[in-house]
């Protein structure tokens, strides 16, 4: 099958260098625009096996979000969740995106989430897939720091295939590759904020706020959204759909791909 990538580019967007890959094929200015916001310690580029086929219905851009991949970094810089939502905004202002269906996972759909109810325009539909919905008073993020931090530690130092085993044993090889090689990229101190702000931050008083279109995607195998957090969130926002790829923990891409597509339904007005 023919790739979709185009190309990967840097725009100056909220006073950052934000980078991102684009995907779209040689039609890609003829297809609806989607942006995607990938999760605590996912560079742009571990997306791009998604990216492709996302490509082949929707001009597809995936962000390094601040402190990761190729974009901006630093200790200069500010990681909290508003600043990362206003990101987003800027990031679709600066390429005059339309009508943009706009989707993050993780941390990325909390920063969608936020950049709704600050102002983002030109939405078209919104996709949060597994959303950490911890917060104040709520029920803990089921992953820990250390994971993050010490796996960080370990590419800063150079590392393979073999070191990154331990913390995702169950991903492929090409995979852990990936991780391995691009890790390193991400500013520990981003992802503690990102992290701890998981649990001081509530996204859930964005909800109410929406009004476009809106499908919430959860992990069946993740632990990050229970029975009781759907039955919450529903209440906060009747219009939203809601799925489960039943057989994908939190990282549902890597743990079924064709399920994470079928999760989609026909949300984005097809079957992916």
């Amino acid at each position: 099958m023919t790739s979709t990538y185009c190309y990967g580019a840097n725009v100056h967007a909220n006073g950052i260098r934000q980078h991102y890959l684009r995907f779209g094929g040689d039609a890609a200015a003829t297809k609806q625009p989607l942006v995607l916001i990938p999760g605590i310690t996912s560079p742009a580029i571990t997306w791009a096996f998604v990216a492709e086929r996302l490509g082949q219905h929707f001009d597809t851009y995936v962000l390094d979000v601040r402190g990761r991949g190729l974009s901006s970094t630093g200790p200069e810089l500010a990681y909290d969740t508003d600043t990362c939502a206003d990101d987003v905004i800027a990031f679709i202002d600066a390429l005059g995106l339309q009508n943009v269906v706009l989707a993050g996972h993780s941390m990325g759909a909390r920063f969608a989430l936020r950049a709704m109810t600050r102002g983002a325009r030109g939405i078209d539909k919104l996709v949060l897939i597994d959303p950490p919905v911890s917060g104040p008073g709520r029920r803990e993020y089921p992953s820990k720091l250390p994971w993050y931090v010490d796996s960080i530690r370990d590419c800063t130092h150079g590392a393979d295939l073999d070191t990154m085993r331990p913390y995702c044993p169950t991903w492929s090889e090409e995979q852990l590759r990936l991780r391995a090689e691009w890790l390193h990229t991400c500013y520990a101190p981003a992802i503690v904020q990102a992290f701890e702000e998981f649990h001081s931050v509530d996204i859930h008083q964005d909800l109410p706020a929406i009004d476009v279109p809106t499908l919430l995607i959860c992990a069946g195998k993740g632990g990050v959204i229970q029975e009781e957090d759907r039955d919450e969130i529903r209440t906060l926002l009747p219009s939203i759909r809601i799925t489960t790829a039943d057989n994908a923990g939190h990282m549902i891409p890597w743990d079924d791909f064709d399920g994470f597509f079928n999760a989609f339904e026909d949300f984005l007005g097809a079957p992916l």
